[in-house]
């Protein structure tokens, strides 16, 4: 695996929450910078294999916004 994607979305309780698609990986934060921190940690973790170890992290971050009409 070269490359590994987390959807990253908008908590209910304030901050992001992001989980790998295709890995039992999640993790939370209180703003972006720090989430991205916590999902490299978290990566590291769940591949501790550096071989094994995606090379590319690629955060997609999905935000909804409602607009009054």
């Amino acid at each position: 695996m070269t490359e590994i994607v987390f959807l990253v979305e908008d908590d209910l309780d304030g901050g992001y929450s992001a989980k790998a698609l295709g890995e039992s990986i999640f993790t939370q934060a209180d703003n972006i910078e720090t989430l991205r921190g916590m999902v490299r940690d978290a990566v590291h973790c769940h591949f501790p294999d550096e071989q094994q170890r995606p090379k590319i992290i690629r955060l997609h971050i999905v935000r909804d916004e409602v607009i009054a009409s």
